[in-house]
């Protein structure tokens, strides 16, 4: 539900990037808002009163009751829960009376009984996170990555000038550099999705020793299974007051490194569109506006967006790594800062998708990019090949041999090939190698460096099918999969 007005909101992320991702925030907020925050944690509270009337003596809970309990706890707003609060101030006991008045007077009673107030917050965390990662997350991420697997698929062999250090290397397939990032996401897509998986729970109370589920039942610990196990979650192997912080810690960390991937893929897509190279273009829409003097002016501003917000998130990483430290049973350090969260979450999601767009957008300059390959002194890019094959034929000095040749040809401004056909003793020899090993002529060869791209095709492909497969295999049973 939209809010009276986005713009008295403080953060960009309420106005400017919802706005820009309107669905997808919507469908975050079911999972990260402070309503669900409400809603995940009366859904905990529900698991162990339901537990406890059915282990308890004297207790029972039939379908009906089951079901009366469960429309009480759904009128549990978070208006309500903050309006009692302000009373409290106690966050989780607000919650609790706020639930206490709705449910029947026959269960009242056992709202929250031989919980602590962690038991629910950091159990309902789990689940929040879970199936924001699980629902909105990993299937954005998996649009991504099919999009990725599409465009280098489609651009497989198309040939490319490879650039090492921001310098001409040898040639390549823009294909293959476009399966760097299938590899590189799809791995992180797997990952995020087992780390969502494995987020536990907790009810071991106020130290993790089980001191008041033992006054409850004989076995706190198949209580606290069996509550979590209406929850589809696992238990916390070792829990203080509060789960401990490395499972959630390593969700968000698997998450940083997707952002860190896109950002890296959304930066060569920029410098590909530097105008001296114009190898690629993100989409520009007919009545965009690239510069409010030059009209001329088309900017890559989607990759640069997707940069900026890397920038402005990635040093949030660093407060994961702080709030996984509290001391002896748990304190409080992290009760601010862990209610940031969902911020990076967004803010990754708004790049994702905006990612999302510029991939299944972008224009491919073919002619381009076969023109790098040609034009000027361009087949310098083949002196990697004229040294191998003439180190394979014998020549001790072969790298010094073209090192010097290629500084000839810069000096003179001429081919590589011209230089080489000039030194009679260097073609004779290249002129036997390649026809040795290709069955065609040196001529030929080195007059076509876009053939010169080694198993970049093969490759590509076999990536593309690996992780079109995870994809699949990830949407029929999410958290599962194997990079």
């Amino acid at each position: 539900m939209e809010k009276p007005d986005r713009f008295r909101s403080i953060s960009p992320l309420d106005h400017r990037y919802w706005l820009a991702n309107r669905d997808l925030f919507e469908a975050l907020a079911d999972h990260l808002d402070e309503q669900a925050s409400v809603r995940y944690a009366v859904r905990v509270e529900l698991a162990l009163l339901i537990e406890l009337l059915h282990r308890l003596p004297g207790c029972s809970c039939d379908e009906q009751l089951e079901r009366d309990i469960r429309a009480a706890a759904a009128r549990v707003t978070a208006d309500a829960v903050a309006a009692e609060e302000r009373v409290t101030e106690h966050n989780v006991r607000a919650l609790v009376n706020v639930l206490q008045r709705e449910l029947p007077a026959s269960v009242r009673h056992l709202v929250h009984v031989g919980a602590t107030s962690f038991d629910i917050t950091d159990t309902a965390t789990a689940l929040r996170y879970r199936d924001a990662l699980r629902n909105v997350i990993v299937p954005l991420l998996i649009r991504l990555e099919r999009a990725l697997i599409d465009l280098a698929e489609r651009e497989a062999d198309t040939a490319q000038v490879g650039r090492t250090h921001g310098q001409h290397a040898s040639p390549v397939t823009f294909g293959l550099a476009m399966a760097e990032y299938v590899a590189r996401l799809g791995k992180a897509i797997v990952r995020i999705s087992g780390r969502a998986g494995d987020l536990r729970g907790k009810l071991s109370g106020a130290v993790g020793a089980y001191n008041a589920t033992s006054l409850l039942v004989d076995d706190a610990l198949e209580l606290e299974r069996a509550v979590l196990r209406r929850l589809d979650l696992k238990p916390s192997e070792s829990s203080t007051q509060i789960v401990e912080p490395e499972y959630l810690l390593a969700a968000l960390l698997e998450v940083g490194t997707a952002f860190g991937i896109m950002a890296n893929l959304a930066d060569d897509l920029r410098q590909l569109q530097r105008s001296e190279i114009d190898e690629v273009r993100e989409p520009f829409g007919s009545r965009q506006v690239g510069s409010s003097t030059m009209p001329q002016k088309r900017n890559p501003w989607n990759c640069e967006h997707v940069k900026s917000l890397w920038k402005t998130f990635a040093p949030r990483v660093l407060t994961f790594y702080l709030d996984q430290v509290s001391e002896h049973q748990r304190d409080l350090t992290n009760s601010a800062s862990a209610r940031f969260v969902p911020e990076f979450v967004a803010g990754f999601a708004a790049a994702a998708n905006r990612l999302l767009r510029v991939v299944e957008g972008l224009q491919v300059n073919r002619d381009r990019m076969s023109e790098r390959l040609r034009d000027g002194t361009s087949d310098l890019v083949m002196a990697e090949a004229a040294y191998v094959l003439l180190a394979a034929s014998g020549s001790a000095d072969a790298h010094e041999q073209m090192r010097r040749l290629t500084l000839e040809c810069e000096k003179r401004g001429v081919r590589l090939l011209d230089a080489a056909r000039a030194d009679q003793a260097t073609w004779e020899c290249l002129e036997r190698a390649v026809q040795a090993r290709f069955a065609t002529t040196a001529l030929d060869f080195f007059s076509h460096p876009e053939r010169y791209v080694g198993q970049a095709a093969a490759k590509t492909r076999a990536l593309a099918a690996r992780y079109r497969g995870l994809m699949d295999g990830l949407e029929r049973a999410p958290g599962r999969g194997d990079a």
